[in-house]
């Protein structure tokens, strides 16, 4: 193992020198005068499209190449794409129905989303209860006209939250004509299926018309797909892994006795006041198929009869642009975007005996309840055969799965006006955008009602049946007592903006660029919690934010090639917020010794302020996340007394609450790096990164709040020798506060290159290769204790548990045969991590042996095949098809993440299986 580490070290450091700058593409020879284009992360117009800083570009042909629905399907694939990316199955989250692209790891909210350049509102419920970011799913996909990635920050001219990068989505604006797609997809199993069509209509040239308009209408729907229908798909979907060797109380169970403790069963279990151990009541086989029942007498069932493992969605984007030219040079221009997105997930049955957090008050001044343990079976209830009253622990079946439905609702538009005067390039315009989302949350408990329908004898309510004699209870009792949650959130960004440059004097090199610009933007967020939390009166915690911010910016940028071979770059911003300010500089320096070679490089610092969810006085939410039990599994060994395998990987409810003296975040990223083109047909690139995000804004670890004395346990505590150990029962909750911790430091190498190959009367083929190597993801508490996340299965605190592999490659062959024939395949790598929360922890999981988990306590790599085709039939008609994971690998084993039900959210495809879309594409 140590051979390895040192092995994968060398490796990465021996690149990391080679990449001591960052190169540019050998420039076009060709006396032709060029047409200057702005590119992403600068503001000055230039003959060429290489900069001093790294820039991916995707193509509207790779993205038809890539087989891949939307914008998010494909970003994600990204090698640079990493934890906190939001998957579009990923139902059980805060941001449940929205997609997300986290480059780095760093999270969606360090990532900065562009359209055409500009910002968009925010998606209306904060990831995490604390991350805001933008939702891809509101990019129509035919519009694209490219993608453009920088991949070193660009604050000092976007804003100073982009601190991991940028992604600027371009659509098109000078489109003509009229194309009609459709296509329709299925997985090799019949099942999750896909439709969707688009309308592309434009008109007008702007050089001989003086006007084109453009309108795209996108409209798709989505099948849903449940865990259970990949039931023959080896351990996918399962939550029962027992067949593989684990234990039977794994994270997606329920129904299982331990001693002092029962988790939630569809029969019941009622908990015997003479020996405190849960007793389950009689029926087990009229809920659950599993066979190999509980030997302690619970009555076991697991999630997968229930939860969804992709969304059933409908949706539709409509975007139109409309483009003038005016007498002067001048340009008016306007642009209008509309998304309605429907998602719903199924998830469990609710329970009598949730722990819930909600703001304090009177009635509450912990601002915690543990159903769990205030809510009992009266000594007079039928079912109770023990003369007193007691706890019980009952999976609600007889209410039903609840339901989450999640419709977002986007509009944003533009207003503008471009051109020169007076020997500058202007731009200014207008923007606004709103996203709004309505939440519905079926069959939650009015917990009121259930405490008093099985524990209050004078209750009209009572008695509750429970289990297999729920039949007897009537319409009203589940009238009164099951209801559905309900928010409307909705998030606002005005966005006033002016940008303008010129060439200042002419250099050795050539002309000197500047470029000068001015923003205003007002945000605002208005995130009010489900109906039925802000007293816990239901069975779901508060999650809430609100707050608005003004933000006024000036920028300046200089380009000045001091000789012929060496460009220099540098912009300085600044950004006032209420109660902060910075100034974010960027430098960066190309050099070009040969037209086939260059080294270039940059540093740029970040700033971000606390946002509405993290500082807001009226914010708090409550995430969830699987630890190890510090007091019931030390060293990863359950403790003597009654601890079991499951307290080594329980799940934690962490109350996290706004905090309005945090300080902003700060960082510095530097990027080093090649390009060269050693053959006529061959370019690569090479660079290295670095990025250090200090005075963070997290909250506490979930490490560390699980060792927390003030947690919130069970009173099922230890018993060693006949003596009771104080507060050591079931880990349920603790506080999580926000705080400014020590740093983030991510450093990495990029590698691209691209080959052509011309094969004569066969046509031509381009193979391309991208990979991304994290040699160190390091995060450093207040506390002072660092954890190294590279090549692990954490960081566990951002979405999904998904991991941090130290390697992603994506390995593209596209072939021409002619004109009419193209097909495509993308091998898509990710590779393997050590199943531990951090460097140098123990196992995360074990074997119901007590052997770590998976086998040499390692998650295995996972590789998948995408193939597409396309086929001119005749000039006007195109037929295209694809399948993805081409030769239907399965994904991993992987029993820690909750992302996923034992598969990593980031395998989705081998979850799914070989997936089959064909399609028409019209030409008019």
């Amino acid at each position: 193992m140590y051979k390895r580490k040192a092995v994968a070290q060398a490796v990465s450091f021996a690149v990391a020198y080679v990449a001591f700058g960052a190169a540019a593409m050998a420039q076009d020879t060709s006396s032709a005068p060029m047409q200057r284009v702005e590119v992403t992360g600068s503001s000055i117009k230039r003959a060429t499209a290489e900069t001093a800083s790294p820039v991916q570009v995707v193509t509207r042909e790779d993205l038809a190449k890539s087989g891949k629905g939307t914008v998010a399907e494909y970003l994600q694939t990204l090698t640079a794409d990493g934890a906190g990316s939001l998957p579009t199955g990923f139902g059980n989250g805060f941001a449940a129905g929205s997609t997300a692209i986290s480059l780095r790891g760093l999270g969606a909210t360090s990532t900065l989303v562009l359209l055409n350049g500009r910002r968009m509102a925010p998606f209306a419920r904060a990831d995490d209860g604390q991350k805001s970011f933008t939702d891809l799913s509101t990019v129509p996909m035919e519009a694209v006209e490219r993608i453009e990635i920088l991949k070193d920050g660009a604050s000092s001219i976007y804003g100073a939250d982009a601190i991991a990068g940028v992604v600027n989505i371009i659509l098109r604006k000078d489109f003509t004509g009229l194309v009609a797609k459709g296509e329709l997809g299925e997985s090799r199993y019949r099942d999750g299926e896909v439709a969707k069509g688009t309308l592309t209509w434009g008109k007008g040239d702007l050089d001989t018309d003086g006007f084109n308009v453009m309108t795209n209408l996108e409209v798709y729907g989505n099948h849903e797909l449940m865990n259970k229908d990949r039931a023959g798909r080896k351990w996918i979907g399962q939550g029962d892994i027992r067949p593989w060797g684990y234990a039977a109380n794994s994270q997606f169970a329920g129904g299982y006795i331990t001693p002092g403790a029962s988790s939630p069963t569809p029969t019941g279990a009622l908990r015997d006041p003479k020996t405190g151990n849960y007793v389950s009541l009689p029926g087990c086989s009229q809920f659950s198929p599993v066979v190999n029942q509980d030997p302690a007498g619970g009555c076991l069932w697991y999630q997968d009869q229930f939860r969804s493992m992709q969304p059933n969605i409908d949706g539709v984007n409509l975007y139109a642009r409309g483009t003038k030219n005016l007498d002067g040079g001048l340009q008016l221009y306007a642009e209008a975007g509309y998304s309605k997105r429907d998602t719903s997930f199924t998830l469990t049955p609710p329970s009598t005996s949730p722990t819930v957090a909600f703001p304090p008050n009177a009635a509450s001044p912990t601002g915690v309840i543990a159903y769990g343990n205030t809510i009992l079976m009266s000594a007079k209830h039928p079912q109770n055969p023990y003369g007193a009253d007691v706890r019980l622990r009952y999976s609600m079946f007889d209410v039903g799965p609840s339901t989450r439905s999640v419709d977002n609702a986007f509009n944003r538009f533009v207003i503008g006006i471009k051109g020169q005067k007076f020997g500058w390039d202007f731009d200014t315009a207008y923007l606004h955008s709103m996203s709004k989302l309505d939440l519905n949350y079926s069959n939650m408990i009015n917990m009121k009602v259930l405490q008093a329908a099985l524990g209050n004898p004078s209750s009209p309510y009572f008695p509750y049946y429970i289990g297999t004699q729920a039949s007897k209870n009537p319409a009203s009792l589940y009238a009164a007592m099951v209801t559905n949650a309900t928010s409307h959130s909705t998030t606002k960004l005005d966005i006033v903006d002016f940008k303008a440059s010129r060439e200042l004097m002419q250099l050795p090199g050539g002309a000197m660029g500047l470029a000068v610009g001015a923003e205003h933007r007002r945000e605002s967020l208005d995130n009010p919690s489900l109906s039925g939390t802000a007293d816990g009166s239901i069975n779901s915690s508060y999650v809430a934010a609100k707050g608005d911010q003004n933000i006024s910016a000036v920028f300046v940028e200089v380009a000045a090639p001091v000789i012929q071979t060496v460009e220099l770059t540098g912009a300085l911003r600044y950004d006032k917020y209420k109660n902060f300010s910075s100034t974010t500089p960027k430098v960066g320096i190309k050099w070009t010794p040969l037209k086939t070679f260059a080294l270039r490089g940059t540093y740029s610092e970040g700033f971000r302020a606390p946002g509405p969810a993290e500082a807001g006085v009226e914010s708090q939410s409550t995430g969830s996340s699987s630890v190890r039990d510090p007091v019931r599994c030390p060293g990863g060994v359950p403790a003597a007394g009654g601890a079991t395998q499951a307290d080594c990987a329980i799940s934690i409810g962490a109350v996290k609450v706004g905090n309005p003296k945090l300080s902003p975040e700060t960082s510095k990223g530097y990027t080093l790096g090649m390009v060269w083109d050693p053959l006529a047909n061959t370019s690569l690139s090479v660079d290295g990164f670095k990025i250090r995000r200090e005075n963070e804004i997290n909250p506490l670890s979930y490490v560390e709040a699980a060792a927390l004395p003030t947690a919130i346990r069970n009173d099922n505590n230890l018993v060693v020798n006949g003596v009771v150990i104080p507060n050591t029962g079931t880990l349920l909750l603790s506080n999580a506060p926000y705080q400014n911790s020590s740093f983030t430091e991510i450093k990495g190498v990029d590698f691209d290159v691209k080959q052509r190959v011309k094969l004569g009367d066969y046509g031509r083929a381009v193979v391309g290769l991208t990979w991304t190597h994290i040699a160190s993801w390091v995060r450093a508490e207040k506390s002072g204790t660092r954890y190294q996340y590279a090549g692990t299965h954490g960081n566990c605190d951002t979405s999904n548990c998904a991991g941090t592999p130290k390697d992603k490659i994506s390995l593209s062959a596209s072939w021409d045969y002619s004109p009419k024939f193209n097909m495509t395949a993308t091998a898509n790598y990710r590779a393997d991590m050590q199943n531990v929360y951090f460097a140098g922890d123990k196992c995360a999981s074990q074997f119901a042996n007590g052997n770590p988990a998976p086998g040499d306590c390692r998650l295995a790599s996972f590789t998948t095949v995408d193939l597409s085709a396309r086929y001119n039939v005749t000039r006007q008609l195109q037929i295209y098809g694809s399948i993805q994971n081409l030769f239907d690998k399965v994904a991993p084993l992987d029993p820690l993440t909750y992302g996923g039900m034992s598969y990593n959210p980031m395998d989705a495809s081998g979850a799914i299986g070989r997936y089959l879309k064909v399609g028409l594409r019209w030409t008019m």
